[in-house]
C-alpha cells in the first residue's frame, strides 16, 4: 500500500530524530524502546504487587500480558497490510542506531526498500495497552503509567524508527484493544474465576 508522507508529519520527524539531540538522550532512548528494559520493569512491579497484594495478584498481570500479547500480534497484522517504509530506510540523514551505535543516513541517500514494518508502532501500542489497563486494573496508580508509553513512543521516532503518525497510531490501537480485554475480563473471564468477582 502506498503511503504518503504528510508535511506535518516528517517535518516532526525531522525536528525530533535530528535536531533535538543531545548525549543523554542518545543514551536514555534505546532504553526506552528495549524490551529487555520493559520485562525488567514488569517484573519489579510484578514483585511489588505480590509483596503488598497477595497472589490474586498474578492473575492482574496475566491480564495485561494478555492484552499486551493480543495488542502485538494483531498491530503486526496491521504492518504487514500497510507496508510503510521506516523512516530510516526512507529519509535522507536519519539517525539510527546500528548493534548500539549511532549512524546517520547520508545527505543524498535514496530509499532502496519497496516494503516496510512502520505504520502503526507496535511498540507504542504496547506500551499504551500496558498503561491503560494498569490504570483500569489500579486505580490507585491515577495517570503515572502513561508516563511509559509517552517516553516510548518519543523513543521510537528518536531512534528512526517511526514517524509521528506511526507512534499516534499505536497509541490509539493499543488504546482500543486494552479496553476490549478489559471488557472481555471485567464481563466475561473475571465471572468464572473464584475469588475475582471483585477488585
Amino acid at each position: 500500500m502506498f503511503f504518503q508522507n504528510l508535511p506535518l508529519d516528517l517535518d516532526t520527524f525531522l525536528f525530533i530524530n535530528q535536531y533535538l539531540r543531545c548525549q543523554l538522550l542518545d543514551a536514555a532512548m534505546p532504553l526506552f524502546s528495549s524490551m529487555g528494559a520493559l520485562l525488567v520493569l514488569l517484573a519489579a512491579a510484578l514483585a511489588l504487587a505480590l509483596l503488598f497484594g497477595g497472589k490474586r495478584q498474578i492473575v492482574f498481570f496475566l491480564v495485561l500480558l494478555a492484552g499486551m500479547g493480543v495488542t502485538d500480534f494483531t498491530s503486526n497484522l496491521v504492518k504487514k497490510q500497510v507496508n510503510r517504509i521506516r523512516p530510516l530506510n526512507a529519509v535522507a540523514e536519519t539517525y539510527y542506531q546500528d548493534n548500539g551505535d549511532w549512524k546517520q543516513r547520508p545527505s543524498d541517500f535514496k530509499r532502496t526498500k519497496e516494503v516496510g514494518r512502520s505504520y502503526p508502532s507496535a511498540h507504542s501500542a504496547n506500551s499504551m495497552c500496558l498503561a491503560v489497563l494498569a490504570m483500569l486494573i489500579w486505580p490507585a496508580l491515577k495517570r503515572w503509567p502513561l508516563v511509559l508509553p509517552l517516553l516510548v513512543g518519543y523513543s521510537r521516532i528518536y531512534l528512526g524508527k517511526h514517524y509521528p503518525t506511526d507512534v499516534l497510531a499505536g497509541w490509539l490501537y493499543g488504546v482500543v484493544t486494552a479496553l476490549a480485554v478489559w471488557v472481555i475480563w471485567q464481563y466475561g473471564v473475571r465471572r468464572f474465576l473464584p475469588g475475582m468477582r471483585r477488585s
